[in-house]
């Protein structure tokens, strides 16, 4: 959780920083509420949507995944034909596919769209799990992408953005001309902008745990999608192996949210839900 707070707190300075000093370059404060809203809305999705349209090579870089263009062996042959039947399955186009280096069971898909997206799977993966649970695996990430939830996931941030900075601008404005005594140029000085860092945390944090609400609602779905693709008690064997490995990941946290394993970090904060949580949903649908 630190480390994914941390992340989110030094982006928000680095927006707060860019933000306030283009808008003082344009005379835009919180008493002009339509260029706020103007450069939040720039700022909000400008920061989500290239993260959206980097995010296919931002993730093979972080992890040092390698693109399967010919397969060298029957596992990798494997990966390709299952990916490739579960993609035309799931109606979307046939994603990258790649393998990194990591201990861990996990996966994940990322990709601007459905029909130019990447999988990929570690080495602890390919080394821990059966055939049937890594299908179940593959089926979870396809279902991911076939569901739009990269887009889906950068509009949502982009909204939650938006609302951070005008949010802090507006109440930074206001604490910040009380202080003053409302006197000619509040809301102008080095305190506001004090007073809006520290509001844009507080309301970051906020924001943070409403994006990681939607994040744990869509696995859900994703396991859901799962079980269409490979069979639902290849999903539940899944989720099983790692409730065995405990969770962990060792993703970087800038793709974490689109992996298979559960987090550590605290409930709000979670960007899956808990395993046995997820098991319970998928035995209660085959009871249902």
């Amino acid at each position: 959780m630190f480390t994914r707070v941390a992340l989110f707190l030094a982006t928000n300075l680095a927006v707060l920083i860019l933000a306030g000093i283009v808008m003082s370059i344009l005379g835009v404060d919180s008493r002009s509420m339509s260029g706020l809203l103007v450069m939040a809305g720039i700022f909000g999705f400008g920061g989500s949507f290239i993260s959206l349209l980097l995010s296919k090579w931002m993730a093979k870089r972080s992890t040092g995944a390698v693109v399967i263009t010919e397969p060298r062996n029957p596992t990798e042959r494997w990966l390709l034909a299952t990916v490739e039947r579960q993609a035309k399955a799931a109606g979307i186009g046939m994603p990258e596919v790649a393998v990194y280096d990591g201990p861990e069971i996990n996966a994940f898909a990322t990709g601007a769209n459905r029909n130019n997206a990447l999988v990929a799977v570690s080495t602890g993966l390919l080394h821990n799990m059966s055939e049937d649970e890594a299908e179940a695996v593959l089926g979870h990430e396809i279902a991911h992408v076939a569901n739009g939830d990269m887009i889906t996931m950068a509009l949502l941030q982009g909204v939650l953005n938006t609302f951070v900075i005008v949010l802090a601008r507006v109440v930074g404005g206001i604490i910040d001309s009380a202080l003053s005594g409302n006197r000619e140029g509040g809301g102008r000085g080095f305190a506001y902008f004090i007073i809006v860092f520290v509001l844009e945390m507080v309301f970051g944090l906020f924001a943070t745990m409403i994006s990681m609400w939607f994040s744990r609602h869509r696995e859900f779905r994703a396991d859901a999608g799962g079980a269409s693709l490979a069979g639902r008690q290849k999903m539940i064997a899944a989720l099983e192996r790692l409730q065995l490995n405990h969770g962990q990941s060792t993703l970087p946290t800038q793709i974490a949210a689109f992996g298979i394993a559960g987090s550590t970090a605290k409930k709000l904060f979670m960007s899956h839900p808990p395993l046995e949580e997820r098991i319970a949903a998928l035995r209660a649908s085959t009871a249902a």
